[in-house]
């Protein structure tokens, strides 16, 4: 029982980094606006926070330092395609293929460094119920953040003003300009938020989740990430769910490897990429359900004077 609690606990802190950073691109999406540079962004907030860290030896510094690289990134790419026009998927893997190079460069000074000692995090009484305390009760405050961040994000949108006038922008911007409301500058805004989060996702790999530097540490959850706000249908809570599901798969494979289970270690490497495209292609068969939950004006440009 203490070794399947141990496995759910790696699988919600594996979780927790596909959920931030889908969340992120989640409220780009509403906003109509197609972000592809997700990996490149979290490797640069990895490389942020982890060096805020050694520097400072504390790990709120690297989460906004991580935040703030991830949001000045999204800010570069939110100008390009709402102000000049660039195309959106284009310009989101060229800002994925300068992140990836970029966090290499910036990185090798400190592939050999390590963090201080790790904070142990438990909730009190509750940490020590036997089985249920070590799976849920003692896990970093960003796991309990990102379950509260998921909770605001469909009040925001589903209740309040702001998300309303959002969710508008991406579904029909030029209503929404004839209306009076800045399009350009809602949808820069929701894009920047949205690399604030990813930068925190990246952020929490190299400070919690794996807490050293190594190039490439993402490993491709970036692109899990935007495949997750499609297998949500655009709906936070849905992202939650599946990050867990894909986190589950992927601390899967290191259980199965724990337990001596003669599989190739290659085969369940690939697993949570398998996941993916299982999942991806399911979804697929029903284009139609996907239009329907999608939001109308994703990855089209808007032209104020037209």
């Amino acid at each position: 029982m203490d070794q399947y609690a141990l496995l759910f606990a790696s699988m919600l802190n594996a979780g927790t980094v596909l959920a931030i950073a889908a969340l992120g691109l989640l409220i780009n999406e509403k906003a109509g606006i197609v972000n592809l540079g997700a990996e490149g962004m979290m490797l640069c907030s990895a490389i942020a926070g982890f060096a805020a860290v050694v520097r400072t030896g504390n790990d709120w510094v690297g989460f906004a330092a991580g935040m703030g690289a991830g949001a000045l990134m999204a800010a570069a790419f939110g100008l390009l395609v709402i102000w000049m026009n660039t195309n959106q998927y284009a310009t989101g893997l060229a800002l994925s293929l300068f992140g990836a190079g970029f966090s290499a460069f910036a990185g090798i000074g400190y592939v050999q460094e390590k963090l201080p000692e790790r904070p142990h995090f438990t909730i009190p009484l509750l940490g020590d119920i036997p089985v249920i305390g070590p799976a849920l009760f003692r896990q970093h405050p960003m796991v309990y953040l990102a379950i509260a961040l998921v909770a605001w994000l469909m009040w925001f949108l589903y209740r309040s003003r702001t998300g309303l006038v959002l969710r508008s922008v991406g579904e029909s911007p030029e209503s929404a300009h004839a209306l009076g409301y800045p399009v350009r500058r809602i949808r820069l805004a929701a894009v920047v938020a949205g690399g604030a989060l990813c930068g925190l996702a990246g952020a929490y790999i190299s400070i919690v989740y794996t807490p050293l530097w190594v190039e490439g540490m993402v490993a491709g959850k970036g692109w899990i990430a935007l495949a997750l706000t499609t297998f949500a249908t655009w709906r936070p809570a849905r992202v939650l769910l599946g990050a867990y599901l894909f986190g589950g798969v992927t601390m899967l494979q290191f259980h199965l490897q724990s337990r001596g289970v003669e599989i190739p270690s290659e085969f369940l490497n690939m697993l949570p990429y398998v996941a993916t495209i299982v999942v991806l292609a399911l979804i697929s068969r029903n284009p139609a359900w996907i239009r329907v939950n999608m939001p109308a004006s994703l990855g089209k440009p808007f032209y104020p004077g037209s």
